[in-house]
């Protein structure tokens, strides 16, 4: 099995954008760019609410057209990420709604979303009990391992992973993946996505820092 391509594309983002959500961030890679709102916490229906915890609600809007099976898919797996890391205890009958737009999908879509998600939780100040970031794998049928694959890349693979990877641990939150692949080759997808998340998460601090230096 051959090493990985640990090489991200180039990666950007920028917070604060749109004045009616509680934060907002829009996040690329290469160029793959997502748009994320952050509303909440807020009230919700009685009929919704949860009475020890917040309703975390994510909607995923595709560049054109309504939302199909592949978009609600994406959404579960983004909310059951958000859900794993926001402390929705200390918000309880209030709901938290992550409103994501892609603006152009060029690959490795879920992970630049989950990436949006996290900017923009961050930027509605919601507390979460760590950070967390989205990391794609393509294996090839020789087994060489590409980080943040292109569209192409990924239409030339033989199997495609994202892996949600929080910061405390470390550890993997989530992973959805499709195509055929061995154990040793998921754990080495988890283990290079385990060291491109500490490149990502460098990437939120600095962020931040730049964003709070100006201010």
């Amino acid at each position: 099995m051959e090493a990985a391509e640990a090489l991200l594309r180039e990666i950007g983002c920028e917070q604060s954008l749109l004045s009616r959500p509680d934060g907002s961030a829009t996040f690329m890679q290469g160029d793959t760019s997502v748009l994320a709102g952050v509303y909440g916490p807020a009230e919700i229906k009685f009929s919704r609410e949860i009475y020890d915890k917040s309703t975390i609600e994510v909607i995923l809007r595709p560049k054109v057209g309504l939302p199909a099976i592949q978009e609600k898919n994406q959404e579960q797996l983004i909310r059951a990420t958000c859900e794993a890391v926001i402390l929705g205890t200390l918000h309880p009958r209030t709901s938290i709604t992550v409103v994501l737009q892609i603006i152009n999908d060029a690959g490795s879509l879920l992970a630049c979303c989950l990436n949006a998600a996290c900017m923009g939780l961050m930027d509605a100040g919601i507390p979460m009990r760590t950070l967390f970031c989205g990391v794609t794998c393509a294996l090839d049928e020789d087994g060489q391992l590409t980080l943040d694959p292109t569209t192409k890349q990924q239409k030339e693979s033989s199997a495609l992973l994202t892996l949600a990877i929080e910061s405390s641990e470390n550890k993997v939150l989530m992973i959805s993946s499709k195509g055929a692949y061995s154990p040793a080759e998921l754990q080495q997808c988890i283990a290079a996505a385990q060291i491109s998340a500490q490149n990502i998460f460098q990437f939120y601090r600095d962020s931040v820092k730049r964003r709070y230096s100006k201010s």
